[in-house]
């Protein structure tokens, strides 16, 4: 192609037509030019770690992700695609710093070189413990560790469920400390992994199973259980980490007892469990008292009982007799209410002859009023009453006409009269 410069024939040449012909038809199209810088990039940049921050991230419906890397003075396009993003333990934010590995490819269709990342971590805290820190976060908002959810463990449990690997030293530690503790306890074990990929789904599956079995054996049912195992690594223990095992512990009816790891281990499970326990150990010493001081209990209480019981009787025993004190003979009871009576009797008595006497009293001065403002006693006098044959009392001469026939009431008598004549008094 350096060859064929049409720069370098001369105009007067007829031949350079030909030439420039040829030259012109092999030009290379721009698929092809992209699919060489293609190639060049990406045998230049097939294996490369690039830092910077995260913006404008989105995942669409076909389930890879695209974003932008940027720093103060440049942006990257980067492509990670579903397989990838499904093995990160983080959720991919916005203005998060990360480190990405991959390969440095063209979009031909576009003509835009990206990166294709192949590894996600995160600039500071590992992806793990970022991992842990969001799941918390978010879980802890939607209320899933709140303390009006934990269900009370039961006091003396007949059935411990025990939710593990049955090959682990968690499960012997467990059985050990019940069956020095208290034995004769009933104890089903649940077996899962409790480590690698698979574990998260095999813990569901048995807390799935246990409610499973109380459902079928309603009479003794597990009544508590124990989910954990023993000590590791961040790696190790990461199942309990892991999403599905904390809302399946959430939504699981039967109490549940975190014990995973060590002391000093935290997991999601622990969380949302009912109660955590730093080890398997310690989540058994928990389920179940030793039988020797529960026996101590029962005796301590036994004598308090006997102590308060005989104290009651010892107060009984005295409000008796002092009321045996208090009690009167029938028969001196009886002369003291006649006594009372008789008095009573002649007190009514007195009473009653004073009222009647006074209620005379009264009645003869009240009878010596009315007959002393009685009519009668005016017409002793002198006085006179007249009424007309109807009863009408007449009280002035305006009443009468002549030819009207009267009764006169006298003291002593009546008379029946004729009205001649009307005469007014003349002043």
């Amino acid at each position: 192609m350096d060859s064929l410069n049409p720069t370098a024939l001369s105009k007067a040449d007829p031949a350079p037509l030909a030439l420039t012909v040829d030259w012109k038809s092999k030009v290379p199209t721009v698929s092809q030019v992209t699919r060489r810088l293609r190639g060049h990039l990406e045998n230049a940049f097939f294996d490369v770690w690039v830092r910077g921050e995260i913006s404008n991230y989105r995942k669409p419906a076909s389930g890879h992700a695209y974003l932008v890397l940027k720093d103060a003075g440049a942006q990257l396009r980067t492509c990670l695609f579903r397989p990838v993003l499904s093995k990160l333990k983080f959720q991919i934010e916005d203005g998060m710093e990360v480190l990405v590995h991959g390969r440095i490819s063209v979009y031909e269709a576009r003509g835009e070189y990206q990166m294709v990342g192949d590894t996600v971590e995160p600039v500071g805290a590992g992806a793990l413990q970022l991992a842990f820190e969001q799941l918390k976060s978010r879980l802890q908002q939607e209320g899933l560790f709140a303390a009006d959810r934990k269900k009370p463990l039961p006091v003396l449990p007949r059935c411990i469920g025990v939710v593990t690997s049955q090959t682990g030293a968690a499960i012997h530690d467990i059985l050990n400390v019940i069956n020095r503790r208290f034995p004769q306890r009933e104890i089903l074990i649940f077996h899962a992994a409790v480590q690698g990929a698979a574990a998260s789904r095999e813990i569901v599956r048995a807390l799935k199973l246990a409610e499973s079995y109380n459902q079928a054996n309603p009479p003794r049912p597990v009544e508590v259980l124990i989910v954990g195992r023993g000590g590791g690594s961040i790696e190790d223990l990461w199942c309990f980490n892991e999403e599905n095992v904390a809302r399946a512990m959430s939504l699981c009816e039967i109490p549940i007892i975190s014990a995973v790891g060590h002391e000093v281990d935290f997991t999601i499970a622990d969380f949302v469990a009912d109660m955590r326990a730093p080890t398997p150990s310690a989540a058994a010493e928990l389920v179940l008292p030793k039988y020797e001081d529960l026996a101590l209990q029962v005796q301590s209480m036994e004598r308090r009982l006997i102590q308060v019981l005989r104290g009651r009787l010892e107060q009984r025993k005295f409000h008796l007799a002092h009321l045996g004190r208090r009690l009167i003979s029938p028969t001196e009871r009886i002369a003291r209410l006649r006594g009372d009576f008789e008095k009573m009797t002649r007190r009514l008595r007195t009473s009653m002859t004073q009222r009647l006497a006074l209620t005379q009293a009264r009645l003869k001065a009240a009878s010596q009023k009315l007959d002393a403002l009685s009519p009668l006693k005016t017409l002793g006098r002198g006085f006179t009453l007249a009424r007309k044959t109807d009863g009408t009392l007449l009280r002035a001469a305006a009443q009468l006409s002549p030819g009207d026939r009267i009764r006169l009431r006298f003291a002593d008598g009546s008379a029946d009269a004729e009205v001649l004549s009307t005469q007014p008094i003349q002043g």
